[in-house]
């Protein structure tokens, strides 16, 4: 919560929920990471949060941009980046997006298996792949699937078919979980690239990236370390795997750089119970839901932090839900959130941490509610 957020919602008074992102913060973020990591480039994941006002920050301080659309690369240099500072990140991507890319000049793009190699290949002659591998995402808040990547052993073979089709075997990445708390989540991923450099080597095909993904925190309700922390962790497992032969390395991040520079202000729409029973939860409505934005709070995985103007009266556990006539549509109810108990119809709720991950995720018009509505100060 910043005092520029705090000012903006009290004299413009929006009306209905919305989100509100202070630029001071990325700038902040931004500045940290490049204080933290010197030697690595930073590719601002856009599909956190595309808002013009950001990227355009962004890219005056520096930043390059990764992209899993051709939109996305149309956002990253309409605000001023260029195509050398551009990833088609994506490893699922139409061939004629592949060629769309290629046109505007973007060099970079992702790979995890032969068959994205080949589209590449066609559409993108000669350019520059990185293949992602695999890795468990053990300790995030926000796992991955393994919808992305591939065994790392399966690794040396996507490349080496990209080199034998012309294409420049360029790097490896790996991501390890969104919202990851453990300082050392890397170390394993970089052994295993390290190994896949010295296999490939080994054939008279020289790596030279490794993409270190995203994966740094912002804060929720929970403490998280610091960036510095981090680059550091990050810093020793390169020298501990590459020994003197450190590669060029980028990051992606997204939550880290965006998450803690947004508030969305929301309204109590609704409190009941659903019995009579002393001990029966209050369920509490909100005026936003999972489709309204918050559609990490599926599976409870990201517990964002709320305030209210009642802060500091006694509270009790309650259920909290979005107001789309969807039974999927409730936030919390496996760990009921703790609220105040004089908490009213109609009251103001601010929900913290959410410049990342809400505007992109909220739905077009389910039930006829309007997409969330953003401001960038």
């Amino acid at each position: 919560m910043t005092a520029r957020i705090i000012d903006f919602l009290a004299t413009r008074r929006p009306e209905g929920p919305c989100l509100v992102v202070d630029l001071d913060v990325v700038r902040e973020n931004y500045l940290a990471f490049a204080h933290a990591m010197p030697d690595t480039r930073i590719f601002y994941a856009v599909k956190a949060n595309p808002a013009p006002e950001i990227l355009r920050l962004l890219a005056s301080l520096g930043s390059n941009f990764d992209c899993a659309s051709v939109a996305e690369i149309d956002m990253a240099l309409a605000a001023g980046a260029t195509p050398d500072r551009i990833s088609f990140g994506n490893t699922i991507k139409k061939e004629r997006d592949i060629a769309a890319a290629f046109e505007r000049g973007i060099s970079l793009y992702s790979v995890d298996c032969e068959v994205e190699v080949e589209k590449v290949a066609r559409a993108a002659p000669g350019m520059r792949v990185f293949c992602r591998i695999l890795c468990d995402g053990a300790g995030a808040e926000w796992p991955l699937s393994r919808k992305f990547g591939c065994e790392p052993e399966m690794a040396v073979g996507v490349l080496e078919h990209a080199h034998r089709l012309g294409l420049h075997a360029y790097g490896i990445s790996f991501h390890v979980g969104s919202q990851q708390g453990n300082t050392e989540a890397w170390d394993g991923a970089l052994a295993s690239a390290a190994g896949i450099f010295g296999t490939l080597a080994e054939r008279g095909i020289q790596l030279s990236m490794v993409n270190l993904g995203g994966g740094f925190p912002t804060r929720y309700l929970k403490p998280v370390p610091g960036v510095e922390n981090y680059g550091s962790s990050i810093d020793q497992a390169l020298k501990r795997h590459f020994g003197n032969r450190i590669p060029e390395t980028i990051i992606e991040p997204g939550r880290g750089m965006v998450g803690n520079a947004g508030i969305i202000k929301s309204e109590v729409v609704l409190i009941s119970k659903k019995s009579d029973r002393e001990d029966d939860p209050r369920w509490v409505y909100l005026d936003i839901g999972k489709f309204g934005g918050l559609a990490e709070t599926m599976d409870e995985s990201i517990r964002y932090p709320i305030r209210t103007a009642h802060d500091g009266d006694a509270v009790e556990p309650c259920i909290l839900a979005g107001p789309t006539c969807d039974s999927a549509d409730v936030l919390y109810e496996k760990t009921p959130y703790n609220l105040p108990v004089t908490l009213s119809i109609g009251d103001e709720v601010l929900i913290e941490g959410t410049g990342a991950y809400t505007t992109t995720y909220s739905a077009v018009a389910f039930n006829g509610f309007e997409p969330l509505a953003a401001y960038v100060i």
